[in-house]
């Protein structure tokens, strides 16, 4: 039997991407062929590739997680080489001594490089969830530096290829071990792996070419969202470095509990109290739904814990709003503990009525079948 992908890389079903990747990293430096020769580090290092394939793109994951090792396992489970750059990049990173790809790799790391995915946590009020619209958030992310945009270089002056590494942003070191001949590739101590040295540094953003700005965005709320909800903001995270382009932007959603109603699907639920008289004889009332008073219909003899609907009043449905769920009201009805002098010779008189009809039914069923579930 297959084990979970999860459990393979030590992660839990909820670690985003990037924690996904460092696992990946941390066990195939341990279980690379070329590195463990204990029996079976093939194998693991096998597996561990093969958790990575899919968990590490989010198509293949919502397939994994959804249907498991049968909604991945299709084509053989053979990985698309038109796809791997990511998986690439990550054994040059750590095994460029083995491949002789580290050349290639220090060039892609000195080029620009894309900015980081940021997260907003966004609480919203129920009808806010149920009917969507427009919410303005403020958030502080890393800006291109306009004063020398993004090479971190003071006017008038350009960065220079650094000394060190010669450009390439590492530098190699060859060891000899019992197993062999290693070239060990580290990243460049005097430009940090960039490739470049600045000597006299832009004074808005101290060298680094970007700033850390804080700014104000309208996002637009769908209809019918739920907490969890994931919204994304193109091009709203960090700036990428050396010209690479921004990250992006992803709005989670919670939506706050409400006093009066609460949220099955897409269908709305509510409670209301009305007399034993009205439930007795029935009533036309007015109850809050979400779109503002509505008329309710009590039928005659109306039990407790009756529900009535409102068709059409719920939730729109997240992508189409024309389809709306239900508005579901269950009835409490109020038993009173003291009654008048005139209310119980009333009802005295309504149950010598009942007596003296026994079997035949009528308003003493009504009152048994309330006064009886209290």
């Amino acid at each position: 039997m297959a084990r979970d992908y999860y459990e393979i890389l030590g992660v839990d079903r909820n670690t985003d991407k990037e924690e996904i990747k460092r696992a990946y990293r941390r066990l195939a430096r341990k279980y690379h062929p070329d590195v463990n020769k204990e029996a079976g580090a093939d194998e693991r290092f096998k597996e561990i590739n093969r958790a990575y394939e899919v968990l590490s793109e989010p198509e293949t994951r919502a397939r994994y997680d959804r249907f498991g090792e049968a909604g991945v396992s299709g084509g053989g489970g053979a990985p698309d080489m038109g796809d791997m750059g990511g998986f690439a990049d990550i054994f040059e990173s750590f095994f460029s001594g083995f491949s002789g790809t580290g050349q290639q790799q220090a060039r892609r790391r000195s080029g620009p490089t894309r900015g980081e995915d940021l997260r907003f946590d966004l609480k919203l009020e129920f009808r806010e969830a149920v009917f969507g619209g427009e919410k303005q958030i403020k958030i502080s992310h890393l800006e291109t530096c306009g004063t020398c945009s993004g090479s971190g270089a003071k006017p008038g002056t350009r960065p220079r290829t650094c000394g060190t590494c010669s450009g390439t942003g590492q530098v190699r070191r060859a060891t000899r071990t019992p197993f062999g001949s290693f070239t060990q590739v580290s990243t460049c101590p005097t430009c940090n792996g960039t490739g470049q040295t600045i000597e006299d540094k832009c004074e808005t953003c101290n060298g680094l070419g970007l700033n850390q700005v804080t700014k104000k965005l309208k996002i637009t709320i769908p209809a019918g969202v739920d907490s969890g909800t994931r919204l994304r903001v193109s091009h709203e995270g960090d700036a990428g470095q050396r010209g690479g382009p921004s990250g992006d932007l992803y709005v989670y959603l919670f939506v706050q509990a409400d006093n009066e109603f609460e949220r099955e699907g897409i269908n709305i639920l509510s409670d209301i109290r009305i007399s034993y008289l009205q439930a007795i004889l029935g009533d036309k009332i007015a109850i809050n739904t979400v779109d503002g008073k509505k008329p309710l219909t009590i039928p005659a003899g109306t039990q407790p814990d009756t529900v009535l609907t409102l068709e059409g009043l719920g939730v729109p449905k997240l992508g189409n709003p024309v389809a709306r769920g239900d508005h579901l009201i269950k009835i409490k009805i109020d038993i009173p503990t003291k009654i008048s002098h005139e209310e119980r010779e009333v009802l005295e008189k309504l149950k010598e009525k009942q007596t003296g009809n026994a079997g035949k039914g009528g308003i003493g069923d009504i009152l048994g079948g309330i006064f009886g579930n209290h």
